[in-house]
């Protein structure tokens, strides 16, 4: 059986160049395609299995990394975007034509992510951003529909591609959100 991961990671995890400065995300339209501007690399790429994040055709895990919410830029067709649940903590800002996520945002500025969006690097039109590093809440497929039964060889070929997987986020994210939580609480007491 070939467990196929997502388009952009099954032929192998390829390595950003080191120094990528930015670039322009595409939705998936062919007539005016919403385009949002980054500036610089991104950070904690990894593949997502959870229910929330976008996936294009195909793919069991979504990728997804953040940047800073000051570098995304909408430059073009912005009004297509439209926001995918308002009730979710991650504002997903997807096109209303072809459904792909353009970006998250976080309103709420209590939140150990505040600061940070949410953006699929896949969309990027130039390559050598920073490549994913693990997998996350990768359990959640099976609430997509993926047989339980697939889980091992799933977990197995994550790791095959250096994705290491976690039901979570990895420990270094898990660690911010707690540090975070344990700052906050002190600042109440």
């Amino acid at each position: 059986m070939t467990v196929h991961i997502h388009p952009s990671v099954d032929n192998g995890v390829q390595q950003g160049s080191g120094s990528f400065a930015g670039g322009t995300l595409v939705c998936e339209c062919e007539d005016n395609p919403v385009k949002v501007g980054v500036k610089g690399d991104v950070a904690h790429n990894h593949a997502c299995g959870c229910t929330k994040c976008w996936k294009p055709e195909g793919a069991t895990f979504s990728v997804v990394a953040v940047v800073p919410r000051d570098n995304v830029t909408v430059m073009e067709n912005g009004d297509k975007l439209r926001v995918v649940d308002p009730s979710a903590t991650i504002q997903r800002h997807a096109c209303r034509a072809c459904g792909t996520h353009m970006y998250g945002r976080i309103e709420n500025s209590a939140h150990p992510f505040y600061g940070l969006d949410f953006i699929h690097p896949e969309l990027f039109t130039e390559g050598g951003s920073a490549a994913p590093q693990f997998a996350a809440f990768v359990s959640s497929v099976i609430e997509s529909g993926v047989d339980p039964s697939e889980m091992p060889a799933i977990r197995s070929r994550l790791k095959e591609l250096g994705l290491e997987p976690y039901d979570c986020l990895s420990p270094a994210l898990m660690d911010a959100i707690a540090t975070h939580v344990a700052k906050s609480t002190a600042k109440a007491a």
